[in-house]
């Protein structure tokens, strides 16, 4: 009759149990607990999933994300006496993405945890089992994602059933899990290489063609770099690239993680040793890669370079809109020798407080693992679409649509003063601004370097690159003799100003073909809607001006009307941010007569095994030297034809939008930003880096030397 009754009251359990908790969207995934049991009997220890159902697409990452990432994480809150394990983690997926190599799952996993009751549980209670679990979520980008969780599970007085729905996919998901399998591993550090040598039952007769080691730390290898296997009698022995941890003095002693070969995975423990018997025996390790360049270069010479890079970036196309307005700034106080110098000083505090301030930014973004470089600002959609209405403000403002610091009739002198070293100021950072799209030679060394070193001396080298941008027209400031050749001011300077209104036009059309091609057709019209607003607030402001240089009323409700007006212009352009950016591949390409197809680091090694010579460029739609350097060398018959001739690949590596991987692959040949070339030959080897500044003949030269092999 006991029996018959507990039987029953088990029966009641399982049909009323509350069901799990409705799983929650975080974004990108579906997350939920689930049950391997339908209750727990006090004393007993059952397992809870953590269920991921990601989207296509997008994956999370294991315990050791790889070169970048970050763990799913579990916060458990459960009732006292209740304690929950460690997660048991599923084999995890490599996931390569350009240079770096993560670990972790797409499409669906589960994680399963131990949770044991206490012994004085009693049953007919229902418990709350409630967990924060926090994802990084990634696609192309990576979103920060969490989830507040809980499943309710009876105590019940027998052991409960399984779950029907659930118990299956649990027992599959720990059957597969790596476990100890009593394998023997060992390690030695020999020229470079970690050679990881496993024997053992287990893995005797299993295929190793595929075999590979995920280490539990994330220091322990470089992940991104391949691992060869060779087979012996008793097991195999992988040659590894040591991480930063053996670069250490305390280098490891030990060496954890999960073996994954022939299908099967296992957790392995290494300790430093000799090569074990039967594990295999390992060639000599491949010859070390080349430092990237200006690795060697040190302050003083890096220092040098800024300031050569930073002289001739004034004469780069991307400036000549902010060149013209700094020539008719010097036009106007050419014959007023110590207007002409507070003028060149002005500009040089411009000049070196912008540069400062995008040095500032970059750094605080790299020191966060953000992978950007020059122009880092400009791959920000909000930033484009800000900057856009900022040129068009400029271009309006020189047409005398409105006027900055001063009305239309004229005022004291003092005041004047002042507003044209505020202007000064100013022209000095929308040159900066202007000119970050540039990047001139000397300049990609000195950058690279800098973006190693430690904040100070990166601070230096921006500083320098600063002096050396400004100089020009700060040395002509301080220069009678050529002041003096400058035509004296007069009414021509109206039509002067009016004139230069078109290239700060030009920059604005610019701007926004650039934030075309990041957020495609629908961006572009929320800017184009958002820049008639701005000129219709240009233009109330210039009425508000009129008339209060008229003494009419009205003059200041119409002013700020125009500034209401100018605020939505801008709040329309930049916020909400942008989505989802233009899909690769949406822009079309520069000219149908020079085929190429879109860069990743599989298809460029794939090329390179073939034996094939590839030409990779390293571009972005905001960069004015890269299109510049489309339209003069890379879009020409003469490319198309040696391209045809020596059977080369050219891949085209868009950084217009952000790209880690991109970033990365610049980062390891020196570079801090676009444009970099490089031409690879096809008889192997480091490639060659081509000049910033291209000529057709350049480029074909280039590409024939690579198919000799040379």
């Amino acid at each position: 009759m006991t029996r018959f009754l507990a039987g029953l009251i088990l029966a009641l359990f399982a049909l009323s149990a509350p069901a799990a908790a409705q799983p929650v969207d975080t974004g990108h995934l579906v997350a939920e607990l689930v049950p391997a049991s339908q209750g727990v009997f006090p004393g007993q220890t059952v397992y809870v999933a953590l269920r991921q159902k990601i989207d296509k697409g997008w994956h999370t990452y294991w315990r050791n994300s790889g070169d970048s990432g970050e763990a799913t994480r579990i916060a458990w809150t459960l009732p006292p006496g209740w304690t929950a394990g460690d997660i048991v983690w599923a084999p995890p997926e490599r996931q390569p993405t350009g240079p770096l190599m993560n670990y972790g799952y797409k499409d669906e996993v589960l994680l399963p945890v131990a949770i044991t009751a206490p012994a004085d549980a009693r049953p007919g209670q229902s418990v709350t089992l409630k967990a924060a679990a926090t994802f990084l979520v990634c696609e192309e980008i990576c979103v920060p994602e969490d989830a507040a969780l809980q499943i309710d599970l009876p105590v019940t007085a027998a052991p409960p059933p399984k779950d029907p729905r659930w118990a299956g996919p649990i027992e599959a998901a720990l059957a597969v899990s790596p476990k100890p399998a009593g394998l023997t591993a060992s390690f030695q550090n020999v020229d470079g290489k970690l050679k990881l040598a496993v024997t053992g039952a287990a893995v005797k007769g299993l295929d190793a063609y595929d075999a590979y080691f995920f280490p539990f730390s994330g220091a322990a290898i470089d992940h991104a770099e391949p691992q060869s296997v060779e087979r012996g009698p008793e097991g195999l022995t992988l040659a590894i690239t040591p991480g930063y941890a053996f670069q250490q003095a305390d280098a490891p002693s030990a060496l954890g993680g999960v073996l994954e070969v022939g299908g099967k995975a296992f957790e392995i423990e290494a300790s430093a040793g000799a090569p074990l018997p039967g594990a295999a025996g390992l060639g000599p390790p491949p010859a070390p890669a080349q430092g990237p360049a200006g690795a060697g270069l040190g302050l003083p010479l890096a220092a040098l370079f800024a300031v050569l890079g930073g002289l001739i970036l004034n004469l780069m196309p991307c400036v000549f809109p902010v060149l013209a307005m700094k020539a008719a700034s010097l036009a106007g106080h050419g014959h007023e020798h110590a207007a002409a110098r507070r003028q060149g000083l002005a500009f040089l505090a411009g000049v070196l407080a912008t540069f400062l301030a995008l040095a500032g930014g970059l750094i605080a973004l790299k020191a966060a693992g953000a992978a950007v470089g020059w122009g880092f600002q400009l791959q920000s959609p909000p930033v484009v679409a800000a900057l856009a209405l900022l040129m068009l403000a400029v271009a309006l403002n020189l047409s005398g649509v409105f006027e900055v610091g001063t009305s239309v009739q004229g005022v004291g002198a003092g005041l004047a003063s002042r507003a044209g070293l505020l202007g000064a100021f100013f022209t000095g950072a929308l040159a900066v601004v202007v000119a970050a799209p540039c990047t001139a030679p000397f300049m990609a060394p000195a950058l690279g370097w800098a973006l190693t070193q430690d904040p100070a001396s990166a601070l230096v080298v921006f500083l320098a690159l600063g002096v050396g941008f400004a100089a020009p027209f700060t040395a002509i400031a301080f220069a009678p003799a050529l002041l003096r050749r400058l035509p004296r001011p007069g009414p021509w300077m109206d039509g002067l100003r009016r004139l230069l209104a078109f290239p700060m036009y030009g920059a604005a059309a610019w701007l926004v073909w650039v934030l075309s091609v990041q957020v495609g057709p629908a961006g572009l019209a929320r800017l184009l809607a958002a820049a008639v607003v701005a000129a219709f607030a240009a233009w109330l402001a210039g009425v508000a001006q009129r008339r209060g240089a008229a003494g009419q009323g009205r003059a200041r409700a119409t002013g700020l009307a125009a500034a209401a007006v100018a605020a939505l212009a801008l709040v329309a352009a930049v916020w909400p941010p942008y989505g989802q950016p233009a899909a690769a591949g949406e822009s079309a390409p520069v000219s149908a007569a020079v085929p190429y197809e879109a860069y990743s680091a599989e298809r460029l090694a794939a090329l390179r095994a073939e034996g094939r010579p590839v030409f990779v460029n390293y571009t972005a739609a905001w960069c004015v030297t890269c299109q510049v350097n489309e339209q003069v060398a890379l879009s020409t018959q003469g490319v198309a034809d040696a391209l045809s001739r020596t059977g080369a690949v050219y891949l085209k590596a868009d950084w217009t939008r952000k790209d880690a991987a991109i970033a990365a692959e610049l980062a390891r040949h020196g570079r801090a930003g676009v444009p970099l070339y490089l031409v690879y030959a096809a008889g192997g080897g480091e490639p060659r880096v081509l000049p910033q500044l291209l000529t057709e003949g350049a480029v074909v030269q280039a590409l024939e030397a690579a198919a000799r092999g040379s």
